[in-house]
């Protein structure tokens, strides 16, 4: 078996205040999987991804365990490499986007590297493509809409050439067209995916695999169309499918 992209072993932290969000959590992801992250809120999905950019750490006087990226472990040495490998698009697109144009923000991170001249537009210009904002590269980004800005904010982690995308609920806010433009999007992606979601239907639509934490433990890992249609592990966790949404069916 090949070396997890995403390697989590025993992972506890405590907060300041000696709120326990996480009780050793162990993770595998490997390379090319898309994984749901579900869970009722306060199940510790925010506190666990922020461990995965080194944000938060275990090796701090509130937590313990070992996150290993690619085989490379989270540690204040390596967290300028860790956070190229990856990438955290936030709940916000506005949390990540502060330059005068979209091409200044997608630049940003590469240029950060050391990328220059035509590299650097080559790698702004792929990531841009990719997300299908090629044409608004001059824009501000704040004269776009919510979903343009959300694409934009994918562009400036692809850019990076991250090992695994975080999408923290990247549902959240759209309406139904570009809901289903960003699920293209990310469809096409060849990264591998951990989707923080409440949006159960997407997960579906995007995720073969699924994992609840819950209580800041993983209370189930499975394919995603199982896991949904288990309704009393879902209610067990507080998590509810749309009305008339039934997971065993195609959709």
């Amino acid at each position: 078996m090949s070396t997890p992209v995403l390697d989590v072993r025993g992972l506890t932290y405590a907060y300041p205040d000696g709120t326990q969000a996480l009780w050793g959590v162990d993770l595998h992801v490997h390379r090319g999987e898309r994984v749901a992250l579900l869970g009722p809120n306060g199940a510790g999905k925010t506190t666990f991804v922020l461990h995965l950019n080194g944000v938060l750490g275990p090796s701090s006087a509130q937590g313990e365990g070992r996150i290993e990226i690619s085989g490379m472990p989270v540690r204040r040495d390596t967290l300028a490499e860790i956070r190229r490998r990856v990438g955290i698009v936030f709940q916000d697109p506005d949390d990540q986007l502060f330059m005068p144009t979209v091409r200044d923000d997608v630049a940003f991170g590469p240029a950060n590297l050391g990328l220059r001249g035509a590299q650097l537009d080559e790698r702004v210009g792929e990531a841009l493509e990719r997300v299908g904002m090629t044409a608004y590269a001059s824009r501000p980004p704040h004269h776009l809409s919510f979903g343009q800005r959300r694409r934009v904010a994918v562009a400036t982690v692809l850019a990076m050439r991250p090992e695994i995308l975080v999408l923290d609920e990247p549902s959240s806010n759209l309406d139904p067209a570009s809901r289903r433009e960003l699920a293209e999007i990310v469809a096409e992606l060849d990264v591998t995916v951990l989707m923080v979601t409440h949006d159960l239907p997407y997960a579906l639509q995007l995720c073969e695999r699924s994992v609840i934490l819950s209580g800041g433990v993983i209370v189930a890992d499975g394919p995603t169309r199982a896991v949904l249609a288990d309704g009393e592990l879902m209610a067990a966790h507080r998590l509810e499918l749309p009305f008339g949404f039934d997971p065993a069916r195609r959709h």
